[in-house]
């Protein structure tokens, strides 16, 4: 039995904040052929996930908010906005699913965020992740404005 707790969380929470790019992954599949890929996202505000799609092989992506707070983005081609929610455990706002060839992201909107993403599997680093050619790349000194500008557009202050 795998058992997330508070404990639990707080952990790996502590691991994101002393993490340069502000987040960790905690893998619960033992690896990365399993069907189903299981793990916590632990994000910090300032953490930068560029946008991507899953595709080719074409996958479903859960996500559900534990502690904290997040906005996932959805977008069109062009990186318009499409549809958003606000993931808030204090407010009761779960989970989404993100269906296959969807472009998206998720920007952490308070410390100690904790999401469970389920996503299915295999995971191929080479094939995983098809990312926006519209959006800066992680690390860029751009990012930090995209994310912005994306919470902007959806009515979110930070």
């Amino acid at each position: 039995m795998i058992k997330i707790t508070k404990d639990f969380i707080n952990k790996i929470s502590e691991t994101a904040k002393s993490s340069p790019r502000r987040r960790t992954n905690y893998n619960f599949h033992k690896d990365y052929g399993e069907r189903v890929q299981r793990m916590l996202n632990a994000a910090e505000p300032g953490t930068y996930i560029r946008p991507h799609k899953h595709e080719s092989p074409d996958k479903v992506e859960v996500f559900l908010v534990l502690n904290g707070s997040a906005a996932v983005i959805e977008f069109d081609d062009n990186g318009n906005v499409t549809d958003h929610m606000i993931l808030d455990h204090e407010k009761g706002d779960f989970a989404v699913e993100i269906p296959p060839r969807v472009w998206h992201t998720f920007v952490c909107l308070r410390t100690e965020t904790v999401l469970y993403e389920a996503k299915e599997g295999p995971y191929s680093e080479s094939s995983d992740k098809n990312f926006a050619s519209w959006a800066p790349a992680e690390g860029s000194p751009d990012a930090d404005e995209f994310n912005k500008k994306i919470l902007k557009k959806i009515g979110v202050t930070v």
